[in-house]
């Protein structure tokens, strides 16, 4: 079902009528993230716009990496959001109550219960080192914007598995909770605004991005504070809340912030600093506790680390900020807007592509976004890998057409064979130079 302009508007603030968001069948449900991601990227663009007449530019480095994760975030969101809740409607049938799925009284306590479960899915994953893994990569970014509410990893929905799954013995029906769950997420983009100052009486109840600022410090006072999604009365209620100190500024990112702008490496190198960590155990009992307890813990001390051990990051901290020609932002940047068009089409076709088809568009995504974020760190092999991509669709655009227009396909075809040659000479003399400083 297509939604209008003010429906996907609405949705971005939990702005919906029960009426209309009220389904019998889950093939009936709207895909309400899908339709709010043109949303997603004109609002991003306009903070962006907006900070640059006050004089505040964004870092563009920054929003790159974020949009970058939010592409693969959504690249394998169809196939990641079923497991959030397999089991759901087996569960379904040994419900507890037997709720009406028209009534409104039904609408309103999944609303509750879906942010309910949130809260918990949330502090799970920042109190077990397994799922924190796959949630730092949303607190990665040492900005705080809207682009911000975007990063977040592959694996997310799949972290979010046996959460929701005690709605069904309460009896929620499954098509009622998907709506819901989707609201809750969307609801979250708006939070995730720097200059928006306390709303008074409405942080009373709700969420602010005052609120969830805290959440995103680094400062020791701001970490594990403040996990609700639409309701703070979570946080209130189970000693999280935190507010923001006037005396103090918060400090973005995470408290051992990796120095590098590679979308991939965001999303993955936490999972080897596990292995390290349960690796250099001497015990089974502190091996599953590497895994499962928080990520600050360390034999001997409780279950989330001893606070007094954490890191105390202050204000001012350095961030990383490498920069790259304008001739190099334009090149990535048009090719992070190739490999978004592929993810929105993909999605709205994947039912009916083959998983060929699927996988080729993934590895294309996963390559564009991997190699053009490497570039901004000034990686020495990014040349050679993005002249290995662009070979990669040469020789597929040779037997396979990339679209239905022939003249598109010419263009890209010429892109991509002029932009193979210019990366081969670069790789090439790039090595070539690094040899010759090595030999001296």
């Amino acid at each position: 079902m297509e939604l209008s302009l003010a429906q996907r508007v609405g949705s971005l603030l939990y702005l919906v009528h029960p009426n209309t968001t009220t389904f019998t069948h889950l093939h009936l449900v709207p895909d309400y993230v899908h339709q709010a991601v043109p949303l997603f990227v004109f609002f991003i663009s306009l903070e962006v716009a907006v900070r640059y007449l006050l004089g505040k530019p964004a870092r563009m480095n920054q929003i790159f990496s974020s949009i970058g994760v939010g592409i693969l975030h959504e690249a394998t969101g169809f196939m990641a959001s079923w497991i959030a809740l397999i089991g759901y409607q087996w569960l379904y049938q040994y419900r507890l109550l037997d709720l009406p799925w028209a009534s409104p009284y039904t609408w309103f306590g999944a609303l509750v219960f879906v942010d309910f479960c949130y809260y918990w899915i949330h502090r799970a994953n920042h109190e077990l080192n397994i799922l924190w893994a796959v949630h730092q990569v949303h607190h990665s970014s040492e900005d705080y914007n809207l682009a911000t509410a975007v990063r977040l990893s592959v694996l997310q929905r799949a972290a979010h598995f046996g959460f929701y799954q005690p709605l069904a013995l309460l009896g929620f029906p499954l098509p009622t909770v998907v709506v819901h769950v989707a609201f809750n997420y969307l609801f979250q983009f708006w939070v995730h605004l720097e200059y928006v100052g306390s709303l008074g009486p409405i942080g009373w109840v709700f969420m602010t991005p005052s609120y969830h600022r805290v959440h995103h410090g680094a400062n020791k006072w701001c970490l594990d504070k403040n996990y609700a999604s639409v309701f703070i009365i979570w946080d209130r209620i189970f000693g999280t809340f935190e507010s923001e100190r006037d005396n103090e500024e918060i400090v973005y990112g995470l408290t051992q912030q990796p120095q590098t702008h590679n979308v991939l490496w965001h999303e993955f190198y936490y999972f080897v600093e596990i292995y390290h960590k349960a690796r250099s155990m001497t015990s089974w009992g502190d091996f599953l506790r590497a895994l499962f307890y928080g990520p600050g813990w360390a034999p001997g001390t409780p279950r989330l680390g001893d606070p007094d051990t954490f890191t105390d990051v202050r204000a001012p901290r350095a961030k990383y900020d490498p920069q790259v020609p304008l001739w190099q932002f334009v090149y990535v940047t048009t090719h992070m807007i190739l490999a978004f068009l592929l993810q929105q089409l993909m999605i709205m076709n994947y039912k009916t592509c083959s998983w060929e088809m699927i996988l080729t568009c993934l590895i294309f995504i996963y390559a564009t976004v991997g190699v053009t974020s490497a570039m901004y760190d000034g990686w020495l092999w990014a040349p050679v890998a993005e002249a290995a991509r662009c070979a990669a669709v040469i020789a597929y655009s040779s037997t396979s057409p990339i679209t239905a227009l022939p003249n598109i396909d010419t263009a890209l075809f010429v892109c991509f064979a002029a932009s193979f040659l210019f990366w081969t000479s670069t790789g090439l003399s790039d090595i070539s130079r690094n040899k010759t400083n090595k030999a001296k």
